[in-house]
């Protein structure tokens, strides 16, 4: 999965999906709102619900260029790690 993310502000963000996995499709667009969390200095935890009633929850390690991610689709729980740069 490859998600283009966007910070817009500190409670709200928007994201392209580039390549849905078959979770999503690509192409998908949308604006949600953050709860998001300084853990530490680079490390964020980030989480909101998309209007399809996903759940997403990241763990973004800025820092180490990691991200950690657990995602609720129709009941399903997926979890996948990958990498984020700063754009």
């Amino acid at each position: 999965m490859k998600v283009r993310f966007t910070f817009d502000s500190p409670t709200q963000g928007s994201f392209v999906v580039e390549d849905g996995a078959g979770l999503a499709p690509d192409g998908h667009t949308e604006t949600v709102a953050l709860n998001l969390r300084e853990i530490r200095e680079g490390v964020y935890l980030n989480s909101w619900t998309e209007a399809s009633g996903a759940t997403v929850t990241h763990l973004e390690d800025f820092e180490n260029g990691t991200l950690y991610s657990n995602v609720t689709v129709d009941g399903k729980l997926y979890h996948f790690t990958g990498t984020i740069k700063e754009a």
